[in-house]
């Protein structure tokens, strides 16, 4: 693009260039990819608000499931001296976009507080545990038991009081009902039975985003602070994607 183009023609040719990409991948393997488009800037702004809320402390943050970095952009500038953020996509499109958007972010925190790591979440072994967990995966097209294996994780992976922030997409029942077959919709509300499980033990907040595509549902868990030390970080297989 001409160096000499206005700035804000940039921001809106980048987008572009995201939305192709995103579909593109969709089209590739609509299970693991889950929309047709890239997280809008308001639903990044709510997954973001638990490191937000602790602006200037030193946190440890993992993103996963980032995608082509809609959220990815909106964390880089919120990760203060001392911190340090993770990215686990297990697409390697993705990841190679995203070590892209690190090396090349104007942010000084990219280059030296940032890392992308190009596997399943259930694979990814932490020496430490985070802060804030924010998830962009599509659980709605997993199997039940591979959404309990990674909500399990995530929760091991959390401090006591840490936060965890993900999305599902409204309205995707009444379309299974309509298109799916019939093992795809009990396979869906299998899903739905798992996460409100979650949901009724950790919720702390949820959110509507209508201006999305699709409008999302964002949730806000957390785990709870123990009356002892935390245990040391278990180290645990789960099922694969």
């Amino acid at each position: 693009m001409d160096d000499q183009a206005n700035p804000n023609d940039r921001i809106l040719a980048r987008r572009g260039a995201e939305r192709w990409v995103f579909l593109i991948e969709a089209l590739r393997d609509f299970r693991t990819t889950g929309a047709v488009a890239p997280s809008s800037r308001r639903l990044a702004a709510l997954l973001t608000d638990p490191v937000r809320e602790q602006a200037g402390r030193p946190l440890n943050i993992l993103e996963v499931g980032a995608g082509t970095g809609s959220v990815t952009r909106a964390l880089i500038p919120l990760v203060a001296s001392g911190s340090r953020l993770d990215v686990v996509e297990a697409n390697p499109r993705f990841a190679a976009g995203l070590r892209h958007l690190v090396r090349t972010h104007p942010h000084p925190a990219a280059a030296h507080r940032v890392r992308v790591h190009e596997k399943l979440i259930e694979r990814h072994r932490p020496d430490h545990r985070y802060d804030v967990i924010v998830s962009g995966l599509p659980f709605t097209n997993f199997a039940p038991e591979q959404v309990r294996a990674i909500m399990d994780r995530y929760l091991e992976l959390l401090h006591p009081g840490g936060a965890l922030t993900y999305f599902t997409y409204l309205a995707t029942g009444p379309a299974r009902r309509l298109l799916g077959s019939r093992s795809d919709v009990s396979r869906h509300w299998a899903v739905e039975r798992v996460l409100t499980d979650f949901q009724r033990r950790h919720a702390t907040g949820r959110w509507t985003v209508w201006g999305n595509v699709p409008p999302t549902a964002v949730w806000q868990l957390r785990t709870p602070l123990p009356s002892t030390a935390p245990r040391p970080l278990p180290a645990r297989a789960g099922a694969s994607r």
